[in-house]
């Protein structure tokens, strides 16, 4: 239904309406009335939260109150209000690190242009010393008081809480989803993939760490040992919706063994997306093997055709992922040092990773930095 800019519904003509129509409409105003009534309670729900959470943290702070009087709070909550639910002693403590975790960041710096894309930007925080009762940063009531539980207890700092808080935001993801991505350590192979890609000599460069990654996982695919191209391809189009939430939502699938005709020759593409933030097409060609340099002028072929019969001219040229087993990186830069399309080659696993290994890999990055300082 047609909304004006204030985003309320546009009446239509009544008189040009059937009858379904109408009742389509009103079914329409009561979805409105119950998703903002929704939006409203949640919203309130997590102000109250965020100044019980001011309250305690602040008494805690001062050495006014010590851990005893939280756990007193709560049995004295439940003696007062017994209806009540989730203020325990261990919901309380978990309200108060919900204040303590987001009242330390610069929301400021994280609305300003530089951090509208959040696979690239990692913020910068600084600390308030005194409780914020009244300014409540609401792109927190973008999400659920499940959510919020999913990222106060499933991640460690406070930047890997906003990147999947402003991903989960941007994306829409549901608990479920969000627990997905932090499962499989999107956070710390968005930050090995920057650094990984960050020395491609390709002009595509600048953009590639933005929006893709040196490694996907697969794991929601049911794949025979050992598994074939066809089985990878087959698999990915089966769980379409698993394989482009690990993809990223801007993505738009347009099919698969997509058919090309060069000459009097047919040829076809794995996988072919179209990505409406980068407006390109982007080819994906599925290989079950090591990285070899032969790969990209496949990939590279499928590109030229691409551009040459399919993008329109307002669309940016195409772009081509190339997705391994394994890969050797001193190939892939030698490989890639004087490719002319914009290509990626990636690392796919059908099992989620460990993330201690991600940590250490990512502590091991930064302690070479710091040493090399």
């Amino acid at each position: 239904m047609p909304q004006d800019e204030n985003h309320n519904f546009i009446i239509p003509n009544l008189n040009l309406m059937d009858t379904q129509q109408h009742f389509d409409h009103i079914r329409q105003l009561i979805r409105r009335g119950q998703n903002k009534a929704l939006q409203l309670v949640n919203t309130e729900q997590l102000i109250i939260y965020w100044q019980i959470g001011a309250y305690i943290h602040a008494r805690l702070q001062t050495s006014e109150w010590g851990e005893k009087t939280v756990e007193q709070l709560a049995a004295w909550l439940k003696e007062k209000e017994p209806i009540l639910k989730g203020f325990d002693k261990r919901s309380l403590y978990r309200i108060k690190e919900f204040y303590s975790v987001w009242h330390t960041v610069d929301w400021a710096e994280l609305s300003s242009s530089k951090t509208q894309n959040i696979h690239n930007q990692y913020t910068k925080f600084v600390v308030t010393l005194s409780p914020q009762f009244i300014n409540f940063p609401h792109i927190l009531s973008s999400l659920t008081w499940s959510h919020h539980i999913e990222l106060l207890s499933q991640t460690k700092t406070v930047e890997e809480k906003v990147f999947y808080l402003l991903l989960a935001v941007r994306e829409q993801y549901s608990v479920r989803d969000l627990r997905r991505q932090i499962r499989s350590g999107l956070y710390e192979r968005q930050k090995l993939s920057n650094k990984q890609l960050a020395g491609n000599a390709h002009p595509s460069a600048a953009i590639i760490p933005k929006i893709f990654r040196d490694k996907y996982i697969f794991e929601f695919l049911d794949l025979p040992d050992p598994y074939t191209e066809t089985d990878l391809q087959k698999g990915l189009v089966r769980r379409l919706k698993q394989f482009v939430l690990e993809l990223g939502k801007d993505f738009i699938f347009m099919g698969e063994q997509h058919r090309t005709q060069v000459g009097m020759q047919d040829f076809f593409l794995d996988l072919l997306f179209f990505h409406r933030e980068l407006q390109c097409l982007v080819a994906f060609e599925l290989k079950t093997t090591v990285f070899q340099p032969e790969y990209l002028g496949k990939l590279n072929f499928y590109l030229e055709a691409l551009d040459r019969e399919v993008k329109k001219p307002h669309e940016n040229p195409s772009i081509g992922v190339l997705l391994c087993t394994a890969k050797d990186k001193e190939v892939v830069e030698f490989a890639l040092s004087r490719n002319v399309s914009p290509s990626l080659v990636a690392e796919d696993e059908t099992k989620l990773i460990d993330k201690g290994l991600l940590r250490r890999m990512l502590q091991e990055w930064a302690d070479d930095i710091a040493s090399a300082a």
